[in-house]
């Protein structure tokens, strides 16, 4: 069980009341006289993340009154009571009555627990929570746990976070799991025939690795999962500047969130024939750093122009897809940190997802509303493909434009996807630039519960 729930019985558990501005009123009457004068001398009026801790007359917390948006408002914040861990003297709570979805805010709460301690003495808060009654606190542990892997992996620095770490975390994984690890390391990725992967990961003294992870019963369907794992990104010989490389220990998002998601996926003992693989790499300068119109042929015989070394990402997702392909797989999944132009069109919370199969695409959105872990559709547009075109290679990595970024790279990786039966990309941030309930400032878990959900539906 995650540790901001508690086993306590809910009766001496400090009750939570929700509140919103037009029932706040009808709260404020049922308590008792000088805890209405209270609240009215603080002026509490049940505004969204508002929290007031009522006193009982020698002094402890008789109860807290915290405020959510309008019950039939445009928008209203499920993960708002994810503020309160942040909130809360130390102790055991309880709610005391239903919030706008009683199982998105126990899993804000959760979510809203993390902190990131490693390396200076933390604040964790020393809050807990009695599980509501109906709540399956073991499933949104699961959740809650997952995302504090994404969220510890993403957030750790680049120099603890290479992708010889990353291997780690993963095998990890296997053995806690019952399942199988691989590594393909360095020179090794040339001869086993994953020239992208090699090419991107070069010039780094941590040598470029692919990760295999592989759990369930062989006769349950094929489910594939490829994670980008650029453990720092400098942009190459076209290098980034400096504000654009600030927070690249992030570019191994995809990575993180892709074994967050295998994490819930082995611990939930789906029936299906789980396969994780990561390219893990730091793309680096060196001498023999991979240079703009360089080509490769790739892993499956395309061969690919460099039209800018800071679009690297596609360029090691490209081998993993065809090695996953390979296997002809049921549904083939894809994470990765990969464009700004998503974070421009959708910003950082929002992030766009690509596939030709119409159910899968109607099933994701209907998960990712209903739990909380927003997404959305944009298309694979075909007449874009175009800008694609080499003049001395098959592709280009990166066309010279400005349009349609995200598009052009989902478009990028459909020429390596064939022999899966579905596939889906998706392009995530795996970061929150500021902090929002449930949500710290730092590395984030995207994607991963949304898809979960729909890997539960089918194959639970």
């Amino acid at each position: 069980m995650h540790s901001a729930f508690a086993t306590a019985p809910a009766g001496p558990a400090i009750p939570i009341t929700f509140a919103t501005k037009a029932n706040w009123g009808a709260v404020r009457a049922g308590l008792g006289e000088e805890a209405r004068q209270f609240a009215m001398a603080n002026g509490f009026a049940a505004k969204p993340g508002a929290c007031l801790v009522l006193p009982t007359a020698d002094g402890n917390i008789a109860q807290v009154v915290f405020g959510l948006e309008e019950a039939d408002g445009k928008f209203r914040d499920p993960f708002r009571p994810g503020q309160l861990p942040g909130l809360l003297p130390p102790g055991v709570y309880r709610f005391a009555n239903a919030p706008h979805d009683t199982r998105l805010a126990t899993l804000a709460f959760a979510l809203g627990s993390y902190r990131f301690n490693r390396y200076r003495k933390g604040d964790a808060p020393e809050v807990r929570l009695v599980a509501p009654d109906g709540v399956d606190v073991s499933a949104i542990s699961r959740m809650a746990e997952a995302a504090t892997l994404a969220r510890d992996l993403i957030n750790t620095p680049s120099n603890d976070m290479g992708p010889e770490q990353l291997a780690e975390a993963a095998q990890h994984l296997a053995t806690r799991f019952g399942g199988s690890f691989n590594c393909i390391i360095g020179e090794d990725l040339t001869r086993q025939n994953f020239p992208l992967i090699h090419a991107v990961g070069m010039a780094s003294a941590r040598a470029p690795r692919l990760i295999d992870l592989r759990w369930g019963d062989p006769a349950h369907p094929k489910v594939t999962l490829v994670g980008k794992g650029v453990c720092f990104d400098t942009g190459g010989l076209d290098l980034k500047p400096s504000a654009g490389m600030l927070i690249m220990k992030k570019d191994m998002g995809g990575a993180a969130n892709v074994l967050a998601l295998a994490q819930m996926v082995m611990d939930a003992k789906l029936k299906l024939r789980l396969r994780v693989l990561i390219p893990a790499v730091e793309n680096a300068l060196a001498g023999n750093a991979f240079r703009p119109l360089d080509i490769f042929r790739s892993r499956k015989g395309i061969t690919v122009e460099i039209g800018n070394t800071d679009a690297e990402g596609r360029l090691v997702l490209a081998d993993a897809l065809t090695l996953a392909c390979e296997e002809k797989p049921d549904l083939l999944i894809d994470l990765g940190t990969l464009t700004g132009a998503a974070r421009v069109a959708l910003g950082p919370d929002l992030p766009p997802f690509y596939t030709d199969d119409e159910t899968l695409a109607l099933d994701l959105a209907r998960c990712a509303q209903q739990e909380n872990d927003p997404l959305w559709r944009l298309p694979l547009w075909p007449p874009y493909d175009a800008w694609l075109d080499s003049k001395t290679a098959d592709v280009n990595n990166a066309p010279s434009g400005t349009f349609a970024g995200s598009i052009t790279c989902a478009l990028f990786l459909q020429r390596f996807v064939d022999h899966a039966k579905s596939w889906l990309h998706v392009d995530i941030y795996g970061w929150t630039p500021s902090a929002k309930p449930a949500r710290p400032e730092g590395g984030e878990c995207q994607a991963a519960r949304a898809i979960f959900a729909l890997l539960g539906n089918r194959y639970g």
